[in-house]
């Protein structure tokens, strides 16, 4: 089907140097530029940002500093992508949250001034959540082809989730399975313990805290020393731990926070 545009509109991904749209630098952007009369048009560009590259970034995209460390900036580039993108209303997947946020930043980093209240922000991965729900009912009637009556009342809930659990497994075993970046992370199994170690891989405490990095070292998921390992935290700002157990954290977060303290203590 043809789009009905009015509007050329930007498809566009970036690349960066992490999650974090205020101190995070883009490292590729890649933009399809669709028109009216259904024709396109591609930018795509190594960025240098500046700063390096995390080793988990790294992994996740394969960019490297030494890959671009003759590229040029994303200062360098902001006029001829500014132009390229011009009064085109933007679009991509999962747009909203991350890459049109880092984008703003960095032309605003650049003393571009990028306006976005005449655009139109078109997110695929908000249409798919919208069209296609990722609740109880939905599940029973894609995994089982069935409608769940009494939803929310308890009993039926968790007799349907059985039944969705099956199907799943029915499904999907023998599988291979990918992250959201798609890196193969195991195949999947009709076996519990199996199940569990994939969906839970990076999982340290309940809450998210701290996950497991690509070594299988406890590191921060949130805050100022977020992808740090807690050792080396609680190494160079001791006072973080009793600031961590003051505060409004979840019990389980304290305990593995104490557990990975403790271990430091005997290894030193």
């Amino acid at each position: 089907m043809n789009l009905n545009l009015r509007n050329e509109v930007a498809f566009f991904d970036l690349e960066a140097t992490g999650t974090n749209v205020g101190t995070d630098r883009i490292v590729e952007i890649s933009i399809v530029k669709v028109n009216p009369d259904g024709g396109q048009a591609i930018y795509t560009k190594r960025v240098n940002p500046g700063i390096p590259i995390p080793l988990e970034a790294s992994l996740i995209h394969g960019i490297y500093d030494k890959d671009v460390k003759n590229a040029p900036t994303f200062k360098d580039l902001a006029k001829e992508i500014h132009q390229f993108i011009c009064s085109a209303d933007l679009a991509g997947f999962n747009v909203l949250k991350y890459d049109i946020p880092l984008l703003v930043e960095e032309f605003l980093r650049a003393g571009i001034d990028f306006d976005l209240d005449k655009r139109n922000l078109l997110d695929a991965q908000k249409i798919f959540f919208l069209m296609e729900k990722r609740n109880l009912t939905s599940a029973y009637k894609f995994y089982c082809n069935k409608t769940l009556e009494n939803a929310h009342s308890a009993e039926a809930d968790t007799l349907a989730t059985l039944d969705v659990f099956r199907a799943q497994v029915e499904r999907y075993v023998g599988e291979e399975v990918e992250d959201l970046q798609g890196n193969k992370i195991g195949v999947f199994e009709n076996d519990m313990k199996k199940l569990h170690e994939l969906i839970n891989e990076k999982m340290v405490d309940l809450a998210g805290r701290f996950i497991f990095n690509s070594e299988g070292v406890e590191i921060f998921n949130f805050g100022k020393h977020k992808g740090k390992t807690i050792e080396q935290v609680l190494k160079e700002e001791p006072g973080y731990y009793d600031w961590m157990m003051r505060g409004d954290f979840p019990l389980d977060t304290k305990r593995k926070l104490t557990q990975v303290r403790l271990r430091s203590l005997t290894q030193r």
